[in-house]
């Protein structure tokens, strides 16, 4: 979608996963007489499926051979919604990063937030029953509980998700006539506050930054031309006063490339230079025609900055160093 290759984070399957392992290792104890000495101790089995008692029932006893007492109780789970979460939302420019190598970088934009609702129904023969399995379920929702879920393994992305309960319901049914066993069943709806991820994007390692200041050579403080090299002659001395007895110019000479560039930066001028102009050096006597004026600014400072030591890997503990290169060693 959108130009993006396929990508599939799992989220949705995860949340569901997290919320039913916190219902997956309820028991049930039931007593002698006496109500002391535990007689038969069980797991709760869970499922995940509707609240209807006959789909439950299909599930577990595809020919409906055993009677409704045989598979209760049990718990089962859906999730019967989601809806966006306009509270959470954040700026949708901000990214996560992780080191994939020493030399490549993944980047992933930050989740969309959305609530995840969940149903669970529990389906017992006795109150009793019904009594044990939500005291060992509500105590823990005040009214939400975290569940800690490493949603995004590659890029460590691991996010408290708060389950909150939000009602709890009770209703008794019964199976044919009024002789046969009744069903008692337990509704409870939960909400989970969770995210959905985009996809995973890699890129290169930033092992360097650089830091440039630039001038602008356009004014009479620091004008950079171009020279005709092939028909000028000597070399103009850096500090020297140039003139350009045509226009009663005059500068002092910042810069002068001797190479067939021909690069000429003057300063402290009356007035700016212009194509055609013959501008001769007072010291050196050399003498260059300008045949451009370069409009692009000069770049007047440099820092380097690079990890110290170089070798650091993303992981690793480690400073930095900076490197300053001034003008003219810019150009």
């Amino acid at each position: 979608m959108l130009g993006n290759t396929h990508f599939y984070n799992r989220t949705i399957r995860k949340i569901v996963v997290a919320f039913g392992s916190m219902l997956n290792d309820i028991q049930v104890v039931r007593y002698n007489r006496d109500g002391t000495n535990p007689r038969e101790i069980f797991k709760v089995p869970l499922s995940y499926g509707s609240k209807e008692k006959y789909i439950t029932r299909i599930t577990n006893d595809p020919d409906l051979t055993r009677s409704v007492a045989t598979v209760v109780p049990r718990i089962s789970f859906e999730l019967t919604g989601m809806s966006y979460d306009t509270s959470r939302k954040l700026a949708s420019t901000v990214r996560n990063f992780s080191a994939n190598t020493v030399t490549t970088l993944q980047t992933q934009f930050v989740p969309v937030p959305y609530d995840f609702e969940f149903s669970v129904s529990i389906y017992v023969r006795n109150t009793e029953d019904g009594t044990q399995i939500l005291e060992q379920i509500l105590p823990f929702f005040t009214p939400d509980f975290n569940v800690t879920i490493n949603f995004i393994p590659g890029m460590d992305q691991k996010y408290d998700m708060p389950v909150k309960l939000n009602s709890v319901t009770t209703t008794t049914d019964y199976e044919g006539d009024f002789a046969t066993t009744r069903l008692i069943m337990w509704d409870l709806t939960f909400t989970a506050k969770s995210y959905i991820w985009p996809p995973i994007k890699s890129g290169k390692l930033i092992r360097q930054a650089n830091t440039n200041v630039f001038i602008d050579t356009r004014k009479i403080e620091a004008q950079k031309v171009f020279v005709n090299y092939q028909t000028g002659n000597n070399v103009y001395t850096t500090g020297e006063t140039i003139r350009v007895e045509k226009r009663d110019v005059t500068g002092e000479v910042i810069y002068f490339s001797n190479t067939n560039t021909g690069t000429l930066i003057v300063g402290s001028l009356n007035r700016l230079l212009e194509v055609g102009d013959k501008v001769t050096g007072d010291y050196s006597n050399a003498t260059y025609t300008i045949s451009t004026i370069d409009v692009s600014p000069v770049k007047a400072f440099t820092i380097i900055t690079t990890p110290d030591p170089a070798n650091a890997e993303p992981d690793d503990e480690f400073g930095f160093s900076e490197t300053h290169i001034n003008w003219p060693n810019t150009l």
